[in-house]
C-alpha cells in the first residue's frame, strides 16, 4: 500500500527536529588542516553535511512556507556569520547553496554580503585541476588534481543559484562548465553510471567504484542546476541526456526492497539509505517535471517506501553511510561505517518533500 501524504509529512517534521538533535559524540576524530577540530555529525558547525542539511530544510520550506522553518535557518546562519566563516575549500562551500535559495526567496540583505564574496572567493581562488575543474579539497585534506562527483553538488549548484538569482551570468557559465569537465572525466560510457573520481595525476578513476551517494549528488545535481540556474542550450539538453542514461542504469540495479546499494553493481554491498533517498527525489522529480526515462516514477515510489522504512521514531534516517574519501579499492566502500548523518536527513527531506508534491498532484488530478 503507497503511504498518504499525512504520513509522509509527519515524517518530514520528525526528519528535521532528528537533523536538528544530532550530536557529536566522538566517534569520529577528524582534524583539519589548520588545527581546529571537524565535526561533520552535529547541526552546528560549517561544514558539508550541515549545508546539504540546510539545503533540505530550505526546499522543505520553500514548498510549505512554514515560518518555524525559516526561522530555524536564518538562526544557524545568523549565529555562524557572528562566530566568523571557516576557510574556503569545497565542503566549507555548501552551506551556501541553501543561504543562496534563501536569499533567492526573500531578498533579505543580511545574506547579500557574504554570498558575493563567497562567489569570488570560489572563482577567483579555489584550486583547478587541468581543464579548469574544482579540484576537490576538502578541510582536513588536499586532493591535488583530483575530481570528485561530490563537488558539483557542494560548489556549482551555488553559483548556478547564486549567479542567477544576482544576475551575474558569468557564475551560471563557470557551474555549467564544471558539470562538463566532471561528466568528461567521471560519467562511465559503458555503465551509464558516474565513477567517484578521477585523479589528472594518474589519469585513472582510483577503484573505479559506481559509488551511490557519487551517483546521487548527481541525479540531484543535473536536475537542481536545470530548474536554478538558467542553464543554455546545448549544455541542458547534452546533461539531460547524461541523466536519462544514468537514471535507466539506476533502473536496473534497484535492490527488491526499493533501495540502492553503497555499491550500484555490487550485491555484496549494503543498502545505503542517503543515496535512495537522493535518488528517490531525483527520479520523482523527473518524472514530475517529464524529464526521466519510463519507469522513473514508479522506481521513485519504490525508494520513498525503503526511505519511509528506515526513519526511526526519533526522526532519524537510518543506514546512512559515513563521509566517503576516495577509495582506492572497492573493499573501501564495503567497510564504511554507518551513522545518521545531516545530509542523510536532508536527502530524506528531499525525497519526501517530493513525494507530497507528488500525491498533490496525483489528488489534484483526480479532482479534475
Amino acid at each position: 500500500m503507497a503511504p498518504s501524504a499525512g504520513l509522509i509529512r509527519s515524517h518530514l517534521e520528525r526528519l528535521v527536529g532528528g537533523m536538528t538533535a544530532l550530536r557529536h559524540d566522538g566517534r569520529f576524530d577528524e582534524p583539519n588542516l589548520d588545527g581546529s577540530a571537524g565535526d561533520y555529525i552535529s547541526f552546528n558547525s560549517w561544514e558539508w553535511p550541515q549545508g546539504v542539511g540546510l539545503y533540505g530544510i530550505v526546499r522543505l520550506w520553500m514548498h510549505t512556507q512554514d515560518p518555524a522553518l525559516r526561522s530555524i535557518v536564518e538562526d544557524w546562519y545568523s549565529r555562524q556569520i557572528e562566530q566568523g566563516l571557516p576557510p574556503l575549500n569545497v565542503n566549507t562551500t555548501a552551506p551556501m547553496l541553501a543561504l543562496s535559495l534563501l536569499w533567492r526567496e526573500t531578498r533579505d540583505p543580511r545574506w547579500e554580503k557574504p554570498l558575493a564574496a563567497w562567489a569570488d572567493e570560489v572563482v577567483s581562488h579555489l584550486p583547478r585541476t587541468p581543464e579548469a575543474g574544482f579540484q576537490h579539497d576538502v578541510s582536513d585534506r588536499i586532493n591535488d588534481d583530483e575530481l570528485w562527483d561530490d563537488t558539483l553538488f557542494m560548489v556549482a549548484l551555488f553559483l548556478a543559484s547564486y549567479g542567477q538569482a544576482a544576475g551575474k551570468p558569468e557564475l551560471v557559465v563557470e557551474a555549467q562548465r564544471q558539470f562538463l569537465v566532471h561528466a568528461r572525466y567521471l560519467a562511465d560510457p559503458h555503465s551509464g553510471l558516474w565513477f567517484h573520481g578521477w585523479t589528472f595525476a594518474g589519469r585513472h578513476n582510483f577503484a573505479r567504484a559506481l559509488w551511490a551517494r557519487g551517483n546521487a549528488w548527481i541525479t540531484v545535481g543535473i536536475l537542481d542546476l536545470i530548474e536554478l540556474g538558467g542553464i543554455d542550450e546545448p549544455v541542458r539538453s547534452y546533461l539531460l541526456g547524461v541523466l536519462t542514461t544514468q537514471i535507466e542504469a539506476l533502473l536496473n540495479v534497484q535492490a527488491p526492497s526499493g533501495a540502492w546499494r553503497t555499491l550500484l553493481d555490487d550485491a555484496s554491498s549494503y543498502e545505503e539509505m542517503s543515496a535512495t533517498a537522493g535518488f528517490g527525489y531525483g527520479l520523482l522529480k523527473a518524472a514530475r517535471l517529464g524529464l526521466g526515462p519510463r519507469g522513473c516514477g514508479e522506481a521513485g515510489l519504490r525508494a520513498l517506501g525503503a526511505v519511509l522504512s528506515n526513519i526511526d521514531d526519533d526522526g532519524v534516517l537510518g543506514n546512512v553511510s559515513y563521509g566517503t574519501r576516495m577509495g582506492h579499492d572497492l573493499q573501501f566502500y564495503r567497510d564504511i561505517p554507518i551513522q545518521p548523518t545531516g545530509y542523510g536527513q536532508a536527502l530524506a527531506i528531499l525525497c519526501l518533500t517530493e513525494g507530497v508534491i507528488h500525491y498533490e498532484a496525483e489528488k489534484e488530478g483526480r479532482a479534475a
